[in-house]
C-alpha cells in the first residue's frame, strides 16, 4: 500500500512539473515573441527593463527550470535534485509573500508611482523618434477605450487618433474618449481582484503539494538507500 502511494506521488509529481514545464514554454515564447515584434516596451520610463516582453521570460525561465528539476528529480529518483526543488519552491513562496505584504504595506506610495511613471511615459510619447512609445499608448487607449492618464487635455491639445471612439471619422473634441487610462487600469484590476486573488491561492496551494511531494519522496529514498545498505 505505501509502494502504491509513493508511486502515485512520484508520477503525479512528474506530471504536473511536465505541464507546468510546457506552459512555462508558453510564456516564455509569447515573450520572446513581444520582444522581437518590440510593439509593447515599458510603460516605467524609470524602470525600462520592467517591460510586459522582459516580465514573460523571466517567468517563464524560472518556470521551466524549477520544473524541469522537480520532474527530473521525480523520474530519476535524485535527491540532490528534489531538495533543490524543495528549496527554490520555497523562496519563491517567500518572495510571493514578501511582495504581497509589500504591496498592501505601500499601496499608497506605489500608486503615487505610477501615476507619474504613467505621466512621464506619455510625456515621451510626441518626444519618441521610434515607434515603441507610440505603440504602447495607441495600443492602451483603444483597447480600454480611454484617453491619455487623465483624460484628453495630457495631450495638450496633440490628441493621437487612438483616442478616438471612432478612428475614421474623429471629429476634434467630440468624439475622444472622456476616462483617463490609469484610472481604467485600476477599475480593470479591480475588477479582476477577485479572479487574481484565486490565482494566487491556487498557485500557492500547487506549490505546497509539489513541496509536500518531493519531500516525501525525497525522504522515502532516503529510508530505501539506508535499508539497503
Amino acid at each position: 500500500m505505501a509502494q502504491s502511494c509513493l508511486k502515485f506521488l512520484k508520477y503525479a509529481l512528474i506530471i504536473f512539473n511536465f505541464i507546468f514545464w510546457l506552459c512555462g514554454g508558453i510564456v516564455l515564447g509569447l515573450g520572446i515573441y513581444l520582444m522581437m515584434t518590440s510593439k509593447y516596451g515599458s510603460l516605467l520610463p524609470s524602470q525600462p527593463s520592467l517591460s510586459v516582453a522582459n516580465t514573460l521570460i523571466i517567468l517563464g525561465t524560472i518556470v521551466m527550470v524549477v520544473s524541469f528539476l522537480g520532474c527530473l528529480g521525480s523520474l530519476k529518483e535524485n535527491k540532490c535534485l528534489l531538495i533543490t526543488f524543495f528549496i527554490l519552491l520555497l523562496i519563491l513562496m517567500m518572495i510571493e509573500i514578501a511582495v504581497s505584504i509589500f504591496l498592501l504595506i505601500h499601496e499608497e506610495r506605489i500608486d503615487g508611482f505610477l501615476l507619474k511613471e504613467f505621466e512621464a511615459s506619455l510625456n515621451k510619447y510626441t518626444h519618441s523618434n521610434t515607434t515603441q512609445d507610440t505603440q504602447d499608448w495607441d495600443f492602451i487607449q483603444r483597447e480600454l477605450k480611454c484617453c491619455g492618464v487623465t483624460g484628453k487635455d495630457d495631450w495638450n491639445g496633440t490628441v493621437p487618433l487612438s483616442c478616438c471612439m471612432e478612428e475614421l471619422n474623429c471629429e476634434k473634441g467630440k468624439t475622444y474618449w472622456k476616462e483617463g487610462c490609469y484610472e481604467k487600469l485600476k477599475q480593470w484590476f479591480e475588477y479582476n481582484y477577485l479572479n487574481v486573488g484565486i490565482g494566487v491561492i491556487v498557485i500557492s496551494i500547487i506549490q505546497v503539494l509539489g513541496m509536500s511531494f518531493a519531500m516525501t519522496l525525497y525522504c522515502h529514498i532516503s529510508k530505501s538507500a539506508v535499508s539497503f545498505h
